[in-house]
């Protein structure tokens, strides 16, 4: 997408300006927006998809934020119907393994950890991380934001050494945080949803409005890079009244389970939110189950977001109510498309 990068009816220049708020020419009630529908081709969007899901993930899974993990008790997750349970060891790595205790079975989730050993609650039974019978460990990563464990018998793929991260900003000078949702769907319902940026003034009014998408860069190319599969979106972020935020965001998907959406121009040029699919339920379960995790992270070159920076705990759950309420409308998109899917009913 070339030319002037502000959305459509917003006054001054662009997000990047010393005052990052516009005000609208032309506010447009909901229902006079212009439709979106023509270029939100069902073909588009499952092409999209499908060239996500051929690209290696090493077998990595998100379980969830890197601050949920605490070095006095375990975390238990469900993956692909394996019960994981995950700590830290003494010297602050991660741990992680079957949920299970081999001896008889208890659910270690609600074991403690004492100087990095999980001490099993029923008999005493001690793990450090390393294997022990049929318990076997597996593989780990922190990234500072997210925890990731790797299952390669769920996989089946080449493993890799470490996920596929997206680029971000440095986090020392951002600020992240993680929410978690759930629904009855799989994981490339997840992906769809958001590789439909279309949807976003229609279904999110209360967030953003003047929404445009440039076509995507390879579409037909034959090209199976995330790079060449991106949608560029100009849109602005509402804040109250006639007042908006534009960016520009470009949303790639760069693995099989996430779709990452970077802001390029505007307020918050650099910041980055990744978007994390893993399935709870065993491939083939009738009724599956995703959870989506999501990373936000934060940054600005403006001298006021170091101010910002040093209120972070009161700014975090700010901005996870913004992205939960986002996700309650999404979730029931992704689990809507999994319904039609799953009855043969899926248009296009």
């Amino acid at each position: 997408m070339t030319g002037d990068s502000r959305p459509h009816g917003t006054h001054g220049t662009r997000g990047t300006g010393r005052f990052p708020l516009r005000l609208r020419r032309r506010p447009v009630a909901w229902e006079h927006q212009r439709p979106t529908w023509r270029e939100a081709r069902p073909a588009v969007i499952a092409a999209a998809s499908k060239r996500a899901q051929s690209r290696p993930s090493g077998n990595w899974y998100v379980l969830g934020a890197t601050r949920d993990i605490r070095g006095d008790r375990p975390l238990g997750r469900t993956v692909a119907g394996l019960e994981i349970v995950v700590w830290r060891g003494a010297d602050g790595a991660l741990r992680a393994g079957p949920g299970a205790c081999p001896h008889l079975g208890a659910p270690l989730k609600d074991s403690p950890v004492r100087c990095g050993t999980l001490i099993c609650h029923w008999h005493g039974l001690a793990l450090d991380g390393g294997p022990f019978g049929a318990w076997q460990p597996y593989p780990t990563y922190d990234d500072g934001v997210l925890t990731w464990v790797r299952l390669d018998d769920v996989g089946g793929e080449p493993a890799l050494d470490r996920p596929v991260l997206p680029p971000r900003p440095d986090l020392t000078r951002s600020v992240a945080t993680v929410v978690t949702t759930s629904g009855r769907c799989e994981p490339e319902d997840v992906v769809a949803n958001r590789l439909d940026p279309w949807h976003g003034a229609w279904f999110h009014p209360y967030s953003f409005v003047d929404l445009t998408v440039a076509p995507l860069s390879g579409e037909g190319d034959g090209q199976d890079g995330p790079e060449d599969d991106a949608f560029t979106v100009d849109v602005s972020f509402k804040v109250g009244g006639r007042a908006v935020v534009p960016v520009r965001a470009v949303f790639t998907a760069p693995e099989p389970r996430t779709v990452v959406m970077h802001i390029t121009h505007g307020e918050g040029a650099g910041s980055v939110v990744e978007t994390h699919a893993t399935p709870l339920t065993a491939a083939g379960a009738g009724q599956p189950r995703t959870a989506v995790v999501e990373a936000v992270i934060a940054t600005s070159d403006r001298p006021g977001f170091v101010a910002a920076r040093a209120t972070a705990a009161a700014l975090r759950p700010l901005m996870r109510a913004a992205a939960a309420r986002l996700w309650r409308d999404d979730i029931a998109y992704a689990e809507r498309r999994w319904a039609l899917r799953s009855t043969g009913r899926f248009p296009g």
